[in-house]
């Protein structure tokens, strides 16, 4: 019997090599991978800082009291002698800690709203609007400093979950919006009419057919409300209304400094500022460079 031998096809040698997805964010998005690469260096102090602080965040010092940035202090002491650079880093883990849960909370929120107004249309659609609309008509700060103001302290591990909840909430009527812009597409599509001539329900069609298709959009959100979430944490800290001393955290050591230290001690407000700044700015980098790279109108 003669050997038979297969050969590929035209086409098959023709099938241009798929690019590997990380090296083409690198190659496309240089920008979005160095604000990649600063939200690594936090998620790295945030996860290690028991290691890397040489001082307890707490430990006080009144013989080393407003300490010049020395080999001992690199960042300088507070008021009450405590290390800055320690503070500095654990104030990472709660910048972290509260940005990504209230960014991951309201966004998630926000798409199943916008989703379900979407889908469903007609009256369902103009009520969830229309609430849409009056949480969109407060200034961001404002509803949180209510929505803190109202459910207190809720401490659980060491966050305060009322704080999530307030930076969360405004958050949901934006990622609602864009859900339901989305939606609105998605639902005309055959395969959403043909899930309903199968006989599925409404809530297996919007978990299982819809959502799934508004992933690129909620992951650009996300990371674009985390920068939202770690400057509303810090304002609200610096006001008084979010984490409360002895807790370590990038907006209550400049509240603790500006008022009387702010010529005497400059380092107390510098590198807790530069840190807020640079996160805000790593994450927003990163989270315009993800929308580009996902935006199948920006590829070309």
């Amino acid at each position: 019997m003669a050997d038979v031998t297969f050969s590929p096809s035209s086409a098959a040698l023709a099938r241009p090599k798929r690019p590997n997805p990380v090296l083409h964010f690198i190659r496309k998005q240089p920008l979005g991978f160095i604000g990649f690469l600063i939200i690594l260096i936090y998620f790295g102090l945030a996860f290690g800082a028991y290691w890397i602080s040489p001082f307890h965040p707490e430990e006080i010092d009144f013989a080393a009291m407003l300490a010049a940035p020395s080999r001992e202090h690199p960042m300088g002491t507070d008021q009450y002698g405590r290390d800055v650079f320690s503070r500095l880093v654990y104030g990472a883990r709660t910048a972290m800690a509260v940005g990504i849960l209230s960014a991951f909370l309201g966004c998630t929120a926000g798409a199943l709203i916008g989703a379900t107004s979407g889908y469903f249309g007609g009256r369902i659609d103009n009520i969830i609007q229309r609430v849409v609309d009056i949480m969109l008509a407060f200034p961001i700060i404002v509803l949180a400093m209510v929505v803190v103001a109202v459910l207190g302290k809720n401490l659980l591990f060491g966050v305060d979950m009322n704080l999530i909840i307030a930076i969360a909430l405004p958050m949901v009527p934006k990622m609602a919006r864009i859900a339901r812009s989305s939606t609105l597409s998605i639902a005309q599509m055959p395969y959403i009419d043909a899930a309903r001539a199968a006989g599925y329900g409404h809530t297996r069609i919007i978990l299982r057919h819809i959502t799934p298709n508004i992933v690129a959009p909620y992951l650009v959100m996300v990371t674009a409300f985390i920068a939202q979430a770690i400057l509303l944490e810090a304002s609200l800290s610096f006001l008084g209304l979010g984490v409360t001393e002895p807790t370590p955290a990038w907006g209550l050591m400049l509240s603790g400094a500006s008022a009387d230290f702010y010529k005497a001690a400059p380092w107390m407000i510098m590198f807790p500022g530069l840190a807020i700044t640079l996160a805000v700015f790593a994450f927003n980098l990163f989270g315009d460079s993800l929308r580009d790279w996902l935006d199948p109108k920006m590829k070309g």
